[in-house]
């Protein structure tokens, strides 16, 4: 699964490249909420552009993208759990099982919320058949 982990698109915005919206995906882990990342601390990583709040932060991303990019490349878990994409609110978060889901606002995650392990289950079998589309 690296492989296709590597190759993932991510979602980005048109302006800049900037993954989750230039806010830092490390912070999500190490603060419990998401920072906006600075221009100081940038990283270009599976084709994007990710900014972080602190050199320490981008340290460790660059030492495990794995562990800190969020799943189904920063699109929305509950419409890749419905064979589609959409962008992210990255205020609409969760971290389950160690692993970040971004959703498309606060509403779409009240409704991801309600049946999250099947849909995080539909989300990793659709995910690769997306990434082909």
């Amino acid at each position: 699964a690296n492989t296709v982990f590597a190759l993932s698109p991510v979602n980005k915005s048109l302006l800049g490249g900037l993954a989750i919206k230039g806010y830092d995906p490390v912070s999500y882990f190490t603060e419990s909420k998401p920072t906006k990342g600075n221009k100081k601390f940038e990283l270009e990583h599976s084709g994007a552009t990710w900014r972080f709040n602190s050199q320490q932060n981008l340290d460790l991303f660059k030492g495990d993208p794995k562990s800190y990019a969020p799943q189904f490349g920063g699109y929305c878990a509950w419409a890749v759990s419905q064979s589609s994409t959409a962008g992210i609110d990255p205020q609409a978060w969760k971290i389950v099982n160690e692993k970040l889901y971004l959703n498309y606002n606060k509403s779409i995650q009240e409704k991801w919320e309600k049946d999250r392990d099947s849909l995080i289950i539909k989300g990793n079998k659709n995910w690769p058949k997306l990434l082909k589309e």
